[in-house]
């Protein structure tokens, strides 16, 4: 496993780190979630990542009781703040008392004292930036979060709030959490050229496009019952297009020609930018993460990025 540091930080991450959406809390039962982060562990993986609205609170559970068994130090654990957590006005959003509250709610289902990370899990326009961001700095003050980072904001939130940060002498966000795969590339205009300058990492979701990129779905064939896809009852609509699907078996010639599957393949392409710090995966067995960690430190070959972006751009 070869790590990276997380955007201008000291704090280094692994390069394939572990997520917990639509896994860990329902989907997949708690043995197997826990099987899971061990494996994860035992590759190298150093990073897990969670929120408070996933199964309203269980993954953060599950997570936490699972890397209860290891040195605190020795890892690094992201939740996020945002969605609804309950039927009132004030619970969800990013203000003061909201995030207030669910970060000790977060630590409590986690049983831990603070987190490395804590998401902005998306952009709330019903609440001033500085009021979130104050909020947010008084958590670091207080020792209960060590880095501030924001998931799925534009270019433009993104700078607002480094600019209110500088302005107020807040602290900084120093990670952004984007949907990023070869099906999904829209912050390489905007979102990477504003995180170099202000020294932000991206952390990124959806690397396989929700299964897409594992070769698992084909054209004209029906959705795999077994898949998490179908049951979740998930709409890929967006990325399961028979368009979309051509390019993937093109793409499996490239990952061939590398000795690699097309899972690692794909993963191994985020890595390619530098501004990525890290490639989140999903895992219902630990089987699937040792594939995975296979694509940490692969330096795709010039003629193969040539291909695959001849493919992807046609």
């Amino acid at each position: 496993m070869q790590y990276r540091r997380l955007g201008n930080t000291g704090l280094k991450v692994s390069e394939i780190s572990l997520g917990s959406w639509l896994t860990y809390g329902g989907y997949v039962e708690e043995q197997k979630a826990e099987a899971s982060i061990d494996k994860a562990y035992e590759l190298g993986i150093n990073f897990f990542d969670t929120a408070n609205v996933y199964m309203r609170g269980e993954a953060e559970k599950i997570v936490g009781k699972a890397l209860s068994k290891y040195p605190r130090s020795s890892y690094v654990l992201a939740t996020k703040v945002f969605g609804k957590m309950g039927d009132g006005p004030n619970d969800q959003g990013l203000s003061r008392k909201h995030i207030t509250e669910q970060c000790d709610a977060s630590l409590q289902r986690l049983g831990m004292d603070y987190v490395d990370i804590y998401y902005c899990h998306r952009f709330h326009q019903d609440t001033p930036v500085e009021e979130t961001l104050r909020a947010l700095d008084d958590l670091v003050r207080q020792g209960k979060v060590l880095y501030l980072g924001v998931s799925e904001w534009t270019a433009e939130q993104i700078s607002e709030a480094i600019h209110i940060a500088d302005k107020k002498l807040l602290d900084h966000i120093v990670v952004n959490q984007p949907n990023y795969s070869m099906l999904q590339r829209y912050i390489e205009k905007e979102i990477i050229p504003v995180s170099e300058k202000h020294g932000i990492g991206q952390v990124v979701f959806s690397p396989l496009a929700q299964g897409v990129l594992t070769g698992k779905y084909k054209k004209g064939e029906q959705i795999p019952a077994d898949s998490r896809a179908a049951q979740e009852n998930l709409d890929l609509s967006r990325v399961l297009t028979d368009t979309n699907l051509d390019k993937v078996e093109q793409l499996k010639a490239v990952a061939a020609e590398e000795d690699l599957s097309l899972a690692q393949l794909s993963i191994a392409w985020i890595l390619r930018q530098p501004n990525v710090a890290s490639a989140l995966v999903g895992a219902s067995r630990p089987e699937q993460l040792e594939e995975n960690v296979k694509a940490s430190g692969v330096k795709l070959s010039e003629d193969s990025l040539e291909k695959i972006e001849s493919i992807l751009t046609a």
